[in-house]
């Protein structure tokens, strides 16, 4: 691809197959294709063929920039034959002297003289070395002009150009007739090849931090198998899996720890610069550096499932979608090549006809108001700032993957954050486990042999180690922590905001196992017990939160859970209130426990919600955008994700759910809320670099025509001026930060 009408080409052609929608990114050279499951990836590769493109499936590890391998050997190439022939076109005092010399060699050799050597060698010589350049190496620039002669492209203008330029350079000499512009037609080109040239290098340099998430993946894994180390491809490693991280080395895939002490750097992937002390039952992110001690690991996700695939996913979709303030771009852009060549034919025709102009002249002007209108700079003003927000972003742990959220971040009057996982830390820590005896004995004589410590917790290891919440991964590790065994579990049932069901085999015995709030498992138990009724008071009284352990209706167990408010919740709140923003907590915790990291954090009571159910925060959210608001939801839960969607923008802590993550505008890697000022920064400071280019390459074009149009302007300076506004919207975009 060439220019934004590329762009618009290949959508047209790929929209004209029923069902699909395209999405073509001009920066990446990238399409995103939402299509029937009957379509074939090869009909589709097909149908962009049929416009005059190539196309390759981008493969999970691919990193889609643009790599032209090409772009410096066709500089090379243009450079050795465009700058003799401007060289020897512009000097004057070279002419006579050079004419001579070649008469006599030709003379001496017997070799016919092409017409009007006496005074037009030097021209005959500057057509012959720019031969190679304008019908050799620039023949791709021509191809392209001619399978997409329906649909005029920046490749047409270039084509036009040039091919006229030269053509008329030797009709001109042959006729001794009016000025030659050999050297428009190889300067042209020279700026035109220089400019793609560069402007593949600086799309490389934005793509440039996906490149480095794409390079973490480790390529093999040292596999535990029956107490053997076994060295085999990362692709052979499969869920549940042991494997061995040595220090030094990359984690190889997402996993919970077995065993081993050790701490880790996971700033690559979250953008947090301080390593993480790593024990027996915390989860580790695949990629992330293991600083010292060695580690047993057990794969949870493999493949296109782990953290580094899901960000490296969320990136490529970001950068392959287009924000809602480049639909006016494209449409312009659609009429664009169209319409310079109408006024370029309009502008020689005027020149010749109605001013009486010389026909040299008259083609001259019509050749440069082809060469400067090149669209590149219009193409080029979203998707680049779009390419390096999103890739600078990554590696601060922030992954933008709407590119609408650009728009939305400006308009915010209300925050909303839900408190287990994002105004407090995800790795909450079990404060208590209390297992009364007392509370055992409605089940009866039979189920004594099973009620002892490491059981109990066995059962809620089983139900608990299939929920992502931060409550059930804490009494996960509490449980491994204290040597209880994993059991199998089926008929699984998972609520939302309510608790988790199923029936666990415990050696003879099956018992349906319940774990959620105490008041949302209370009508499925018999009465709780005086000492489990007592554990959840006290437990809720230092706001913690509280789940019920129950066997066949009995609750048995009581776990408090607790997590501290995160070190930046404040100042993140104080933050957004000096910007305007006004901020609220909607939890389906208990009032105590939301009001207590209220106050923390400097919410204001009123604007504290408890007990919320996700319809509740759906609900909530809906309601102030009827009031005119614009919210932005910040959660972590599967709980949170109908909020997540309704609100006008989204942040997913990464440490949250899949259901969140996947729900979200934006997902913060890093566990600090500061992350969402950031978001909002970045957001802001993207939009507005897109404003300057778009800018720029409306006022470039509207500027650039009617000087060239007018005459003000040789087709060499407008091939440099081209080649510089590109460059221009490529340069400014990489100044994001």
């Amino acid at each position: 691809m060439t220019c934004s009408s590329c762009v618009n080409s290949i959508e047209r052609t790929l929209h004209e197959i029923d069902g699909v929608k395209a999405s073509v990114n001009f920066a990446s050279e990238t399409v995103h294709i939402l299509a029937p499951a009957d379509i074939s990836t090869d009909a589709i590769i097909k149908q962009i063929k049929s416009a005059g493109y190539t196309a390759t499936l981008l493969s999970d590890q691919a990193d889609p920039a643009l790599h032209r391998k090409g772009a410096a050997r066709a500089l090379s190439f243009a450079t050795i034959f465009a700058i003799p022939s401007i060289l020897l076109s512009m000097v004057m005092g070279w002419h006579d002297p050079i004419n001579s010399w070649l008469i006599e060699i030709f003379s001496q050799y017997q070799i016919a003289l092409p017409p009007h050597a006496d005074h037009h060698f030097v021209s005959w010589l500057v057509i012959a070395i720019s031969a190679p350049l304008v019908l050799i190496v620039a023949l791709p620039i021509h191809r392209a002009a001619i399978r997409n002669i329906a649909h005029p492209t920046m490749d047409t203008l270039i084509s036009l150009g040039s091919l006229s330029a030269y053509g008329w350079s030797i009709y001109a000499t042959y006729n001794n007739v009016g000025e030659v512009y050999t050297e428009v037609a190889a300067g042209v080109l020279f700026f035109v090849i220089l400019g793609r040239y560069l402007e593949t290098r600086a799309k490389r340099s934005a793509a440039s931090a996906l490149s480095t998430l794409l390079s973490l993946g480790e390529k093999e894994v040292a596999l535990l198998r029956n107490g053997v180390e076994v060295l085999v491809p990362i692709s052979q490693l499969e869920i549940g899996d042991h494997f061995i991280v040595k220090p030094g080395s990359r984690v190889a895939t997402d996993g919970i720890v077995i065993s081993g002490v050790s701490s880790i750097d996971n700033s690559m992937i979250t953008g947090e610069s301080n390593p993480v002390e790593i024990t027996p039952g915390m989860s580790v992110i695949g990629s992330a550096l293991n600083k010292n001690g060695r580690l047993i690991v057990r794969a949870t996700r493999v493949g296109s499932d782990t953290e580094l695939a899901r960000i490296t996913a969320m990136v490529v979709t970001a950068q392959g979608a287009k924000a809602p303030i480049q639909a006016l771009a494209d449409r312009i852009s659609a009429i664009f090549v169209p319409v310079v060549t109408l006024v370029a034919v309009a502008t020689f025709a005027s020149w010749y006809y109605l001013f009486e102009e010389s026909i040299t002249f008259s083609i001259s002007t019509a050749i440069t108001v082809l060469v400067i209108a090149c669209p590149c700079a219009l193409g080029l003003a979203t998707p680049v700032a779009l390419l390096v927000a999103s890739g600078r972003g990554a590696l601060r742990g922030i992954v933008i993957r709407q590119p609408r959220v650009l728009e939305a971040s400006r308009a915010i009057d209300i925050a909303i954050f839900d408190k287990t996982g994002t105004l407090t830390d995800a790795q909450m820590l079990l404060q208590s486990a209390v297992i009364p005896a007392a509370a055992q004995g409605v089940l009866g004589e039979s189920w004594k042999p099973y009620l002892d410590e490491k059981k109990i917790l066995a059962t809620a290891l089983a139900l608990e180690s299939q929920s992502d919440h931060p409550v059930a991964q804490a009494i996960v590790a509490h449980s491994l922590a204290r040597g209880a065994d994993q059991l199998p579990v089926t008929d699984l049932t998972q609520t939302p905001g309510i608790g988790i069901a199923g029936r666990v085999k415990l050696g003879d015995k099956s018992p349906v196992v319940i774990i959620g709030s105490p008041a949302s498992i209370a009508h499925s138990t018999v009465a709780f017990h005086p000492e489990i009724s007592s554990a959840i008071t006290e437990a809720e009284a230092q706001s913690h939160a509280v789940a019920v352990l129950a066997w066949d209706g009995v609750a048995i167990a009581v776990f408090s859970v607790a997590a501290p408010v995160k070190a930046d919740a404040a100042s993140t709140i104080a933050t957004l209130k000096e910007r305007g923003i006004e901020s609220w907590l909607l939890t389906g915790d208990n009032l105590e426990s939301a009001s207590t990291v209220a106050a923390l954090v400097g919410i204001n009571p009123q604007s504290t919600i408890a007990s919320a159910s996700p319809a509740d925060k759906l609900a909530k959210v809906a309601q102030l955008q009827a009031d005119g608001k614009k919210v932005l939801m910040v959660g972590d839960g599967v709980n949170d994700a109908a909020a997540l969607a309704q609100a006008n923008l989204s942040i997913a802590m990464g440490t949250g759910t899949d259901t969140a993550i996947a729900t979200a505008d934006i997902t913060l890697m890093r566990p600090a809320l500061g992350g969402v000022v950031e978001s909002l920064d970045l957001s802001q400071k993207t939009l507005r670099t897109i404003k300057v280019n778009l800018g720029w390459a409306f006022a470039y074009n509207t500027i650039g025509i009617p000087i060239a149009a007018l005459g003000f302007m040789s087709p060499l300076y407008a091939a440099a001026a081209m080649a510089v506004s590109s460059l221009f919207v490529v340069t400014n975009s990489l100044r994001i930060r």
